[in-house]
């Protein structure tokens, strides 16, 4: 059993307008559209040179872009709540919604770099490096995934304001920092990280749609659960 009527157009609308912007978006860096490069160009030139000058500020950013907004690390983050869900509360169906969700995501990821294959900003004076092609920008995509299905999962848990509270902040920070240190780093294009957050919220809208239409969401309602 679908969700109420009354409850599908607004994330229908969602899910279609970052469907369409990420389509946009897509057909703009792979035709190379003019316009796009040439900003592109102006703020990673820009974030380059200021990356260069300051080395206090660029250390700290590697170390989180390495250590806490690595896509590794926001993975293992996806697989421990995956792990405690099932663990804590039995809930097999989520934990394999959540996990499924992010290995899907990684796959879409890959797949759009591989096809696309835009070749990141090169520099003489490099103050880091990263391998695969630009588009999209994985450190972005992944972090917008994780923490939006762990946000969505504290919304329909019912959790207290004060956590939601935190884990918005904490998650805006997170999804914010890792696009912005990327470009600051130089290896990625603005419209990299931007595809990053489109792409990576519209994973989790769909996500999202699948499972509050899925068979067991539709028996766990019918329970009264």
């Amino acid at each position: 059993m679908p969700p109420p009527p009354g409850d599908r157009p607004a994330p229908l609308l969602a899910t279609a307008v970052l469907a369409l912007s990420s389509a946009l978006l897509l057909a703009l860096v792979a035709g190379e559209w003019p316009p796009l490069v040439a900003l592109d160009r102006d703020v990673a030139d820009t974030a380059h040179r200021w990356a260069a000058a300051d080395h206090g500020t660029t250390h700290v950013l590697r170390i989180l872009t390495d250590w806490v907004w690595d896509p590794l690390t926001m993975r293992l983050l996806c697989a421990g709540v995956a792990v405690w869900l099932v663990w804590r509360h039995s809930a097999w169906w989520t934990a394999l919604w959540l996990a499924a969700t992010c290995a899907l995501g990684t796959v879409a990821q890959h797949s759009l770099k591989a096809a696309v294959g835009r070749p990141r900003p090169e520099w003489h004076d490099p103050v880091d490096s990263a391998p695969y092609p630009a588009f999209p920008s994985g450190h972005t995509m992944t972090a917008t995934v994780v923490c939006g299905l762990l946000l969505w999962l504290l919304h329909r848990c019912g959790t207290g304001r004060a956590l939601r509270r935190t884990a918005l902040a904490a998650a805006g920070v997170s999804v914010v920092g890792a696009g912005l240190t990327r470009v600051w780093l130089g290896v990625h294009w603005p419209s990299d990280v931007l595809g990053g957050w489109l792409l990576g919220a519209l994973v989790v809208a769909l996500a999202v749609l699948a499972y509050e239409w899925s068979p067991a969401t539709a028996v766990r309602r019918v329970a009264g659960r």
